[in-house]
């Protein structure tokens, strides 16, 4: 990557410029940090990594426009502006002072200072270590904590959810050898990428994830990101990660979980802790002696707490925090006993602790279709699609940070505000933000900023549901052929039994 003193003064300008609305979040301090812990250097180049960063948030908020597009949308919005045209000029003007240099045709550098080019952005980007990426992620999850750590907390332990899902991918050949593709009984789909995060559920803010193709398993997965836990750290799982080697994972660290009970496991019941608590043991088969191999031992003791929710089925959590003072029954599943007064009475909704699980599943919805993040991929190489990815979720971390503190100064919970209308505000003041001076910024528009976020609150809607919506049986049966019936035969015709009666 070409290193350029002059053009990379500008770029370093124009990036500062664009992201003020994240300025106390992004500092020159914070992408040193995220350096020195990847092991990698900022670099003193146009595409330099803090530079990458800002252009793969853009990418983000602008998932239409195309990488060309993203390069030049700032630098237009600047050549409009008084003071930023007057800068911008000077720089181009020094830029053609400068002594010439024989070059080749396909160079990439140009004269003017302020010029990138496309193919010198793709190069760079598909460089750039993820390492870059995963660090920048932790420390801003860190300088979140050191702010608002106590959001996260309760009954002293440090709640997180985990969860996994699948990206659709942009239709290439590249694309599917590296991540796969879905299969069904249809046959081959696009290609697909699976993704698992660790996130802290009170605020929707993410902490940890992983990126990887559709062959390797979600629980493989969590067990990898298990290493980001601390001690007392509890962590929601959905029933689908229920593993004897990664429930192991977790408590080796120090840590708890807590998911439901699937159905097959059978637990032996050591004894009652009340009506519908009980302290049980599980002694899985190891058949194969992978637990064995492991290290691991031949049983786990747990908690198992029943509960049910009016209208609904039994249902079960187990956890490793086997003693009931530090979180009792009632906090677990206290949804389940308030939800009729409160759908009768429209009062607010008080969820469970496991409850707060759910909270991941609407980030998910968040970021992949508000943000975009599914179907708005441009790229057509891994590494690129990585990076549009990193992109994303670091964009969806900042948002959420300032709907933390529009909640903040208006005493309300950050749950309750929409994060498509923050997002929404984010975009329209974004070019007053671009090109107005850093103290107006500071002093007028974040705060402003903020004010408009805090005004859409989500209304409370009590005991609301979506059921599944189930396949049909008819449509397969008549576009599959049977075994009795040949494949040029044709469907017969329903009879009408009114006509008949």
């Amino acid at each position: 990557m070409f290193t350029d003193e002059l053009r990379c003064n500008v770029w370093n300008e124009i990036r500062q410029q664009d992201i003020s609305a994240f300025s106390r979040q992004l500092t020159p301090a914070t992408f040193a940090r995220a350096a020195v812990r990847a092991g990698v250097t900022v670099g003193k180049s146009p595409l330099c990594a803090a530079n990458l960063v800002w252009l793969g948030i853009v990418s983000a908020i602008h998932g239409a426009q195309s990488f060309g597009c993203v390069l030049t949308m700032t630098l237009k919005l600047l050549e409009d502006q008084q003071q930023s045209a007057k800068r911008l000029h000077k720089a181009r003007k020094q830029g053609k002072g400068r002594r010439k240099r024989k070059r080749s045709k396909h160079d990439p550098r140009r004269d003017d200072p302020t010029i990138v080019s496309e193919a010198a952005f793709a190069t760079a980007r598909q460089r750039m270590p993820m390492m870059f990426w995963m660090a920048l992620l932790a420390v801003l999850a860190e300088d979140f904590e050191e702010l608002h750590g106590a959001r996260h907390r309760f009954r002293g332990f440090r709640i997180l959810a985990l969860d996994g899902t699948r990206l659709d991918l942009p239709e290439c050949w590249r694309l599917c050898q590296h991540f796969g593709t879905a299969k069904n009984s249809f046959g081959m789909q696009q290609p697909q990428a699976r993704m698992v995060m660790l996130q802290f559920p009170f605020t929707r803010l993410p902490y940890r994830y992983e990126l990887a193709p559709v062959a390797v398993g979600e629980i493989t997965m969590a067990i990898n990101l298990c290493q980001h836990l601390r001690p007392r750290d509890l962590v929601l799982l959905d029933a689908g990660f229920w593993s004897y080697g990664l429930l192991w994972k977790i408590q080796n660290q120090g840590a708890f979980f807590a998911l439901r009970l699937k159905r097959d496991v059978k637990l032996t019941t050591m004894r009652r802790l009340g009506e519908c608590e009980r302290l049980a043991r599980w002694t899985p088969k190891d058949s194969r002696g992978n637990w064995r191999k492991a290290g691991l031992p031949k049983s786990i003791d747990l908690r198992v707490i029943e509960y049910r929710v009016p209208g609904f089925r039994p249902q079960s959590i187990v956890t490793n925090v086997l003693a009931a003072k530090e979180i009792s029954r009632e906090d677990w599943t206290r949804l389940t006993t308030s939800c009729q007064d409160a759908h009768r009475k429209l009062l607010p909704v008080l969820p469970g602790l496991f409850h707060r699980r759910w909270e991941i599943e609407t980030s998910y919805q968040e970021m992949k279709v508000i943000q975009g993040m599914e179907g708005n991929l441009r790229s057509r190489v891994p590494e690129s699609v990585a990076y549009e990815v990193a992109g994303h979720v670091v964009l969806y971390l900042l948002v959420r940070w300032l709907m933390v503190e529009a909640a903040a100064a208006r005493g309300l919970d950050p749950l309750r505000l929409s994060f498509l209308d923050a997002f929404r505000e984010l975009e329209l003041i974004r070019p007053a933000l671009l090109t107005s001076a850093p103290s107006w910024v500071r002093d007028v528009l974040m705060p402003r900023l903020l004010k408009r976020i805090a005004e859409h609150q989500v209304p409370f809607r009590p005991s609301r549901h979506y059921p599944r919506r189930k396949k049909s049986k008819t449509s397969i049966a008549t576009t599959k052929p049977t075994k009795t019936q040949p494949n040029n035969a044709k469907p017969k015709p329903h009879t009408n039994l009114a006509k008949q009666g």
